[in-house]
């Protein structure tokens, strides 16, 4: 190396990681940033593969930009990422996983936001490759300066970011050693509570993550105890940076979020009766410190009930719970007035006596689960008179004040999945349509849901409908488009103004839809033009035929006039 002082450090932790390896130190090499500005410490902890080997090539081919240190195996990233800050000289200091790679501009782009801005840390927008999943939420605002608190910044802790060397070393940033997952948190969030500014480059990729093709990279490796004790430690460690209040409690709603609500995911019900009782106590000693109202109001409600239900130590509830979900998709609404409440097990159960609040819907849940629970039951037409009427029952995850629920047919083309639902809230200025035909409603023969059951008179000029259900949930109006896989949906034909729509005979055409047979319409207007049409190319094709059979060539090689 020589005296110069680079831009940035990049610490690259190795063990194991070829052929990712090659493909992440190229993508440091090639930076749009230069070399001259660019520092690498590569520190390989204790390979077993050819890692090592390749650390040293890089360091032949380019022995002013790259540094390799050989170390015995720690067991985790964090020892070799201290070792490598001990001897980082950039002005800046970034960290990459070694199967992972960056984008061409992306050290450029962020030393240059942080020099722009004076920030103490920059966060690159990042992705996913072969189905890693990357948190997307902090980058849809584009490039701007944020804070850990009223931002998805909590959900961006990897330490995949540009650190100004100067705040590390101030404070004394490292890596705790005991973590052998998540230890790239502490480092993170503490230096996130130290900055003066935190800025996001969000209008490039800067940084590809990559999930190894036998997921074997650290984060997929750990087990369910590892974990749960990692994330205590990680929560306590935050705990002693922020005081207890609105800051803290955005934090921490991350890990009751990810890290513990991850440990009673659909595995759970399988597990060992005495690993489950182990998870649930983990997760209640820290729910009864952290887990504060204005956490449990802003999650999800399917998480929220599986964090309380473990913190209740309701191993049966909880296990009914994630397997019930997973058979039959989410649980009916409860609806009461303004309020609208998700019936999973252990709800307004004596024994357990959880407030009702845990299980109540709030906003945005509410359109996916209608989606997901409303089913078409039946379907079908009537035929009195002159007339055409489409029927059909639809179940809905809806149990308690729907009276006015109502189904419409709107003209509009259909899907090409006739088996998906779908459901949004509508806009306060907008309301339902008025009811057509006969609606009414019952309660479903389980007690788990209602069923609307529809009569509707097929209006005359329509070309397609679609089936929309309009429902009232917690005093917000929601309207769902239902589909029905081998259902019969209603599809008429344009008609003219003088025709009778209902001369023909009505159908199920082969696509599951209720047709109105055009052929027999009085006139047939299209009949009729196809009729001229054929007569017109028949006359045309015995023309040609005669031609052809009579036909021959004059000696000059010309063709018979």
């Amino acid at each position: 190396m020589t005296g110069r002082v680079p831009d940035v450090t990049v610490v690259v932790a190795v063990y194991n990681t070829m052929p990712y390896l090659t493909e992440c130190l190229n993508s440091l090499v090639g930076q749009s940033i230069g070399r001259e500005r660019l520092e690498i410490v590569a520190v390989d902890d204790g390979s077993t593969d050819d890692s090592g080997r390749e650390l040293d090539r890089f360091a032949r081919l380019y022995p002013d930009t790259v540094k390799v240190i050989h170390q015995p195996n720690s067991g985790g990233p964090a020892a070799p990422s201290n070792r490598a800050l001990e001897v980082a000289t950039g002005r800046y200091v970034y960290f990459i996983g070694s199967d992972d790679y960056l984008g061409e501009e992306a050290l450029e782009r962020m030393v240059a936001c942080a020099d722009a801005g004076d920030a103490d840390v920059v966060v690159g927008k990042m992705a996913g490759t072969n189905g890693r999943y990357v948190h997307q939420a902090l980058y849809k605002d584009g490039n701007r300066d944020v804070s850990l608190y009223d931002s998805a910044l909590p959900f961006t802790l990897a330490n995949t970011k540009l650190f100004r060397r100067s705040l590390v070393e101030k404070h004394k940033l490292r890596f705790p050693e005991n973590l052998p997952v998540g230890s790239d948190q502490p480092f993170t969030i503490e230096a996130c509570v130290r900055a003066r500014k935190i800025s996001v480059v969000a209008d490039y990729i800067c940084y590809f993550a990559v999930k190894r093709g036998d997921a074997s990279n650290i984060t997929y490796r750990a087990d369910h105890l590892s974990r749960l004790r990692c994330t205590a430690e990680i929560m306590d460690f935050t705990a002693g940076l922020l005081e207890p209040g609105p800051q803290r409690d955005a934090v921490l709603r991350r890990h009751f979020t990810w890290e513990l609500a991850k440990l009673v995911q659909d595995d759970f019900p399988a597990l060992d009766r005495a690993l489950q009782r182990e998870i649930c106590a983990g997760i209640a000693k820290l729910a009864d410190v952290y887990f504060t109202d204005g956490i449990r109001d802003a999650m999800d409600v399917k998480r929220r009930v599986r964090i309380a239900l473990a913190q209740a130590g309701a191993v049966d509830e909880l296990s009914e719970a994630i397997s019930g979900e997973k058979e039959h998709g989410a649980p009916p609404f409860v609806v009461e007035g303004d309020r609208a409440y998700a019936r999973y097990p252990g709800f307004r159960s004596p024994r357990l006596g959880l407030p009702d609040r845990t299980y109540e819907l709030i906003g945005e849940a509410v359109p996916g689960r209608l989606a997901e629970g409303t089913e078409l039951l039946s379907s079908g037409w009537e035929q009195p008179g002159d007339g055409l009427v489409y029927t059909a029952s639809v179940r809905l995850p809806v149990v308690g004040d729907v009276g006015g629920a109502t189904l419409r047919l709107v003209q509009g083309a259909m899907p090409k999945s006739a088996n998906k639902t779908g459901a949004r809230r509508l806009p306060a200025d907008r309301t339902p349509p008025a009811p057509v035909g006969e609606i009414t409603t019952e309660p479903a023969a389980d007690g788990a849901g209602t069923v609307l059951h529809a009569r509707v008179p097929l209006e005359r000029r329509t070309v397609r409908l679609g089936v929309r259900v309009y429902v009232d949930v917690a005093g917000e109006t929601y309207e769902i488009a239902v589909r029905g896989k081998d259902k019969p949906m209603p599809l008429a034909r344009r008609w003219g103004r003088d025709e009778d729509p209902y001369r023909g005979s009505a159908l199920v055409n082969d696509k599951g839809r209720v047709v109105i047979d055009t052929a027999q319409m009085h006139p047939p207007r299209r009949a009729l033009a196809y009729r001229a049409m054929r007569r017109v190319a028949g006359k045309l094709k015995s023309r040609a035929v005669g031609l052809t059979s009579t036909g021959s060539k004059k000696p000059n090689g010309s063709k018979r006039k």
